[in-house]
């Protein structure tokens, strides 16, 4: 992913343990998520199950086929994204390690408190809720280079 622009405004406050949480700065209502979730389950070789590792109700991305990509591309099986649910609105989603550190420089996530304690890969992010339609086609293009890495092909 080229050409990142920063995010605006200061950082959502989050929680510092799991769940890994995003406490303030969601949109309002729902349409940004439901817009982001039309858009990521349609990706190629994605089915959406339950989560393994989060929440109760967390949208997970799983590869049903075509997950190809290193291990520290995934956070549990084939699952390398998932959205979470209720008020929350934002996702965890594995990134190749320097687009991880680009995006967590440009303000759009943050390391899982998990990886800054070494537990679990580096590449395991939290991705802001997206605000507004810009800021979606920002979180669509990430969820899209996550898919890429969980696919191999990043």
């Amino acid at each position: 992913m080229t050409d990142l622009p920063r995010r605006r405004g200061p950082r959502p406050t989050t929680t510092p343990t799991n769940p890994h949480t995003q406490l303030d700065q969601q949109p309002a209502g729902t349409g940004q998520r439901d817009a982001l979730a039309r858009a990521v389950f349609a990706l190629p070789g994605v089915i959406e199950v339950p989560s393994r590792i989060s929440v109760p109700g967390a949208r997970a991305l799983w590869l049903h086929e075509g997950a190809e990509g290193p291990p520290e591309a995934f956070l549990a099986g084939n699952e390398f994204a998932h959205l979470h649910p209720g008020a929350d609105q934002s996702l965890h989603a594995m990134l190749p390690g320097p687009l991880a550190m680009a995006v967590v420089g440009a303000g759009w996530a943050e390391h899982h408190p998990m990886a800054r304690q070494g537990l679990i890969p580096g590449t395991a992010v939290m991705v802001y809720a997206p605000r507004d339609d810009a800021e979606r086609a920002v979180v669509e293009q990430l969820v899209r280079a996550s898919h890429a890495f969980a696919r191999g092909d990043a």
